[in-house]
């Protein structure tokens, strides 16, 4: 009670109080409203940009997810890409060198048999080297032959101009001009005029008189001189000349050879190897790589039956249409024997005319 009583007692009091703070307030009331927009407008500033941060994380991390499957999965394109191209080149490497492998083994197996062509070269350096040997013994006999002429001529003007000089040989009584007291001994052709007769004027040729002489019938006219002052020569031997004349052909090394030589020991090593071979299976250096599957040989390499001859012999026999409306054939140099079918030419229809 006393205390209503005193509250009662200042009421008075309260009152001016309420209304001086509410005269305050109301002085105060449009800057705390401006005040209290501003921190909600800073506030809520704040949130919206909370908010946007996330969702721009937000939105970050799944444009790096997206963007990282879609590089992943490119990248995974172009490495399959990438290994199927090296796979490729690989296999067309290993494709070309089986090709090489295998049309290299056929060239020297069955178009430029190397073995062939060794013996062939082999056979014709042994008849180089035969052919050589014969000139140069030949070139030697020759060789001896003019020594020996030259020899035997050097004699003959010898003894010719010894028996011209016959008339300087010594005598007894006057030694000669190739026989000086102040020698030791005589000259060379002091011994050859020695051994040589002197010589003597040519003695006429008897012929028999199948005409009348015109000196008889007219002894005023004068006698003409002989034609030759002397005999007519020197003349090679009989036998010499039939030699030479019947001497045999000496070939060359181009008429010798046969121009389808190297054909011909082709065949012959075919036919050689085909007779001398045993065993008729061919070599497996590798082992079975797959289990339960057995190896299916080729005709032409697991039975005695050859390869058929396709592209080497009938080749353009097969497909006569394919040379409809081609220009005729022409060959440089023909596949037969030189001297066989000299200055022919091919018609239209493949045959010699």
């Amino acid at each position: 009670m006393a205390t209503l009583m005193k509250l009662y007692g200042q009421l008075q009091k309260i009152k001016e109080q309420h209304f001086i703070r509410n005269r305050i307030a109301e002085e105060n009331r449009k800057g705390d409203n401006q005040a209290a927009v501003k921190i909600q407008s800073w506030f809520r500033g704040c949130q919206v940009r909370a908010y946007l941060s996330h969702l721009d994380k937000n939105a970050t991390v799944i444009q790096r997810i997206w963007r990282g499957f879609i590089a992943r999965k490119l990248f995974r394109h172009r490495v399959k890409a990438a290994y199927f191209i090296m796979k490729i080149n690989f296999y067309n490497k290993m494709a070309v060198k089986i090709q090489k492998r295998w049309r290299g083994y056929y060239i020297r197996k069955y178009v430029h048999n190397y073995y062939a062509r060794k013996r062939y070269l082999h056979a014709l350096t042994r008849k180089n080297n035969q052919i050589r040997r014969d000139l140069e013994e030949f070139a030697e006999l020759q060789k001896r032959e003019r020594e020996r002429i030259a020899l035997e001529k050097e004699e003959r003007e010898k003894n010719l101009q010894a028996q011209r000089l016959h008339f300087l040989l010594s005598t007894k009584q006057c030694p000669g001009v190739y026989n000086s007291p102040f020698r030791m001994e005589p000259d060379e052709m002091e011994l050859r005029l020695r051994q040589v007769k002197p010589r003597s004027a040519p003695k006429e040729r008897k012929t028999p008189k199948t005409t009348p002489d015109l000196f008889n019938l007219m002894p005023n006219r004068e006698r003409l001189p002989p034609i030759h002052q002397k005999p007519q020569g020197p003349f090679r031997p009989a036998l010499e000349v039939q030699q030479q004349r019947h001497r045999p052909l000496e070939p060359s090394m181009r008429v010798a050879t046969s121009i389808t030589a190297l054909e011909e020991a082709r065949e012959e090593l075919k036919r050689h190897e085909w007779r001398t071979r045993v065993i008729d299976q061919t070599f497996y250096p590798l082992s079975n790589p797959i289990p339960n599957k057995t190896y299916e040989g080729l005709m032409h390499t697991s039975t005695p039956f050859e390869q058929a001859a396709y592209g080497t012999k009938h080749f353009r026999e097969e497909h006569k249409e394919l040379l409809q409306g081609k220009k005729p054939f022409k060959t440089v140099f023909t596949s037969c024997h030189v001297f066989d079918k000299f200055g022919r030419l091919y018609s239209n229809a493949g045959n010699i005319v």
